[in-house]
C-alpha cells in the first residue's frame, strides 16, 4: 500500500467531515467543499497553506509531533483516529521499523502452548487469538462453535472479515450486518495504517475491493477505530440470538495480535444460549469421535 496515497486520502477524507460549526467558523455563503477548506485547517493549525498542502499531498516523512498534533486538533480527530495518523507518519520516514509487528506466516504460527492452556482456561465464553488482517489464529473450543459458519466454509480462510463480506451466512450471523461490516473495515484500515508493508493485508484489501462494492464503499471512507470493548449481537445457526459483551486485549507478548473474550450478561437468556452452544460444541465434538460400524 502506498503510504503516501494513504495518508492523503486520510487527510482529506478527516477535513470533509468537519463541518465550519463543529470548527466554531462561521459558515459563510457559497461553500464548494462539504467540509473546511485547507485554508480554515492551516489557520485552525496555526500554520500556513502552503504547508498544510503539502501534508495533505501524503508528505509526513519528517513532521514533528508538536505539527502532527496540531493537525490532529484541527482537524478534531479521536484518540484512533490520531494514532493512525501517527502511524502513518511513523511509515513515511521508516521511523516504525522496530515498532512494526514481526510478520509471520499465518498459516504457519501457532500458539505458544502456554497461550491455548489460557485459552482453554476460558470455559464460559467464546475466546480466541486474531491478528489485524482478522485471521482467527487460535480459538478455545466455544469460540471454534460460535464461530462455526466461518470454519465451515474454506473459502473463508478462517478470516473474519472475508466471511463478513463474502458468505452468504454473514447476514443472518450477524443481525446488525451494517455495524459488523463497518468495524471490520475499520479494523483493516487501522492495521494498514500500521503495518503498510503488510502483503497479505494488501491481498486481502484488494481481493475485497474487487469482490464486494459494500467493502470498496467503506474502504475508501478511512474510517479507524480502537476495537476495545462493547456489545454485539449474532444470530448463530444452533443457539438463535446471543447478545454479548467483548473485551479486546492487546497481547504484549505477541506484538500486533489481539486476544478477544465474549462474555454475556448473567442471569440473561444469552447466558442460557452459551450454555447451550457449550453443549451443543460438546455434542458436535463427541460425535466427530464417535467411531462407525465399519471402522
Amino acid at each position: 500500500m502506498d503510504n503516501r496515497e494513504e495518508a492523503r486520502e486520510f487527510l482529506t477524507s478527516r477535513r470533509a467531515k468537519i463541518t465550519p460549526e463543529r470548527a466554531g467558523l462561521p459558515a459563510g455563503p457559497r461553500r464548494r467543499v462539504p467540509g473546511l477548506r485547507r485554508s480554515e485547517v492551516a489557520a485552525l493549525a496555526d500554520m500556513s497553506v502552503e504547508y498544510y498542502a503539502k501534508l495533505e499531498r501524503g508528505n509526513l516523512a519528517g513532521v514533528s509531533p508538536a505539527v502532527l498534533e496540531a493537525v490532529a486538533r484541527a482537524l478534531r480527530l479521536d484518540d484512533a483516529e490520531r494514532a493512525h495518523l501517527l502511524h502513518l507518519a511513523q511509515a513515511a520516514d521508516g521511523s516504525d521499523a522496530l515498532a512494526r509487528p514481526r510478520r509471520r506466516a499465518t498459516r504457519q504460527w501457532k500458539p505458544h502452548p502456554s497461550l491455548q492452556w489460557t485459552l482453554d482456561a476460558v470455559t464460559e465464553g467464546p475466546a480466541f487469538v486474531r491478528n489485524g488482517r482478522m485471521d482467527l489464529l487460535a480459538t478455545n473450543r466455544l469460540a471454534r462453535a460460535f464461530y462455526t459458519d466461518v470454519y465451515a466454509d474454506p473459502h473463508n480462510q478462517q478470516n473474519l472479515a472475508r466471511f463478513t463480506f463474502l458468505s452468504p451466512d454473514a447476514r443472518r450471523f450477524y443481525p446488525d450486518w451494517d455495524q459488523a461490516a463497518d468495524i471490520s473495515v475499520a479494523i483493516l484500515r487501522t492495521e494498514a495504517g500500521r503495518d503498510p508493508h503488510d502483503k497479505d493485508l494488501h491481498d486481502l484489501v484488494g481481493e475485497l475491493s474487487t469482490r464486494s462494492d459494500a467493502f470498496r464503499t467503506r474502504w475508501g471512507s478511512h474510517d479507524v477505530r480502537h476495537h476495545g470493548t462493547g456489545f454485539k449481537r449474532y444470530h448463530h445457526a444452533a443457539v438463535g440470538e446471543l447478545i454479548l459483551a467483548y473485551q479486546g486485549l492487546e497481547m504484549a507478548a505477541e506484538p500486533g495480535l489481539t486476544l478477544t473474550i465474549y462474555t454475556a450478561e448473567p442471569a440473561s437468556p444469552s447466558e442460557e444460549g452459551l450454555r447451550l452452544l457449550a453443549s451443543w460444541a460438546a455434542t458436535a465434538q463427541t460425535s466427530s469421535h464417535t467411531p462407525h460400524a465399519s471402522d
